[in-house]
């Protein structure tokens, strides 16, 4: 599995090396192994842009997601690309008393699952399988471990 990560824009800063980390752990989980992932942490300035332009809503968000979903010559699955508002996730953070790292985690789950085809927004059905898969994937990074709460 391989995941690509860059920074641009503003926000407390966060360990690339971690997020990073925590992306490749939430593939593991996920049985993704040989998963291309593409993930950006962003300003609300970048997010807004982007939400506008491809969602219609003028407004930052905290996670977007798009989709590829190719696979290369190496049987490698390209899933997409991640986008993260930092800020937006400070803020979150400090609304829900969590920590930042936290926050991240829980967008990164949320995006990831966009990639892999869940959404929330279709239908109430949908949503609940969406919500149900995103805390079974919480519960076993907790398991493992690997959940800094």
């Amino acid at each position: 599995m391989s995941v690509e990560i860059v920074s641009l824009g503003k926000g407390k800063r966060v360990t690339m090396r971690r997020v990073k980390e925590k992306a490749e752990r939430i593939l593991k989980v996920l049985n993704q192994n040989r998963a291309e992932l593409s993930l950006a942490l962003v300003g609300n300035r970048e997010i807004q842009k982007l939400n506008s332009r491809y969602r219609k809503k003028n407004e930052p968000t905290d996670v977007l997601s798009f989709p590829i979903g190719e696979r290369l010559p190496t049987r490698k699955k390209l899933l997409g690309d991640v986008v993260i508002s930092v800020e937006r996730a400070q803020w979150q953070a400090r609304e829900g008393r969590r920590k930042l790292e936290t926050e991240i985690e829980t967008l990164l789950i949320h995006g990831i699952l966009h990639l892999l085809g869940y959404d929330h927004e279709g239908s109430a059905k949908e949503a609940r399988k969406m919500r149900r898969r995103e805390k079974s994937v919480h519960l076993r990074l907790c398991r493992l471990g690997n959940l800094k709460v």
